[in-house]
């Protein structure tokens, strides 16, 4: 797959506006700030095709790319409070829709700050992907910003902590240093290789 092709496609805010899933994606959750934008930049080897927003919960869109005939979506960032109901409400029925209108997801790449526990809403997305039968893999960001010895120890304890994953894979990974990318590149398209064999 040629990563450098990548084209921003459509940002849709409302369920109704989603077009139907003719290709495999790639969908990429977490909440907010937790750093997708920076990871599809880095997998796409662009600057600023995903816009990184400093604002937590700015993304309450879904935002698509086509890569290579493969579409990636970014989902709307989760856990952040200072939304009003409605949009609350809007974000919900979104982010729903999406996982159970019968769309063709290969993989849901899931995202969790490396340098803090999972939260409730981490573990709880993790239930839903299981209940709901799709496969994900956990990628820890931001794995730069801890030192050896606490880099060490959280990627223990993350273990622990992510007891009901099930054995999904688990890639620490930086947007700094690249660490982790050609792994997260390799479980993307064995999970499209997986979906075209089926």
């Amino acid at each position: 797959m040629n990563y450098n092709k990548a084209e921003f496609e459509q940002a849709y805010g409302l369920l109704s506006q989603l077009p139907e899933s003719s290709e495999a994606e790639i969908a990429f959750a977490g909440r907010s700030n937790v750093g997708k934008s920076s990871l599809l930049n880095k997998l796409f080897n662009r600057k600023q095709l995903a816009r990184v927003s400093s604002v937590p919960g700015k993304t309450v869109t879904i935002n698509f790319y086509d890569v290579d005939g493969v579409k990636f979506v970014d989902l709307p960032g989760y856990g952040y409070a200072k939304i009003s109901k409605q949009e609350l409400n809007r974000f919900s029925e979104l982010m729903e829709g999406y996982f159970k209108s019968e769309r063709k997801i290969a993989l849901v790449v899931q995202l969790i700050d490396m340098r803090h526990p999972a939260t409730k809403d981490d573990l709880a997305m993790i239930e839903f992907m299981k209940a709901m039968n799709i496969p994900f893999i956990i990628v820890m960001t931001k794995a730069d910003k801890l030192k050896k010895k606490a880099y060490e120890e959280r990627l223990k304890l993350s273990k622990q902590e992510l007891v009901s994953a099930q054995g999904a894979p688990v890639v620490p990974f930086s947007s700094v240093t690249g660490q982790g990318i050609n792994g997260i590149k390799n479980y993307i398209e064995k999970a499209i290789s997986d979906m075209e064999d089926k």
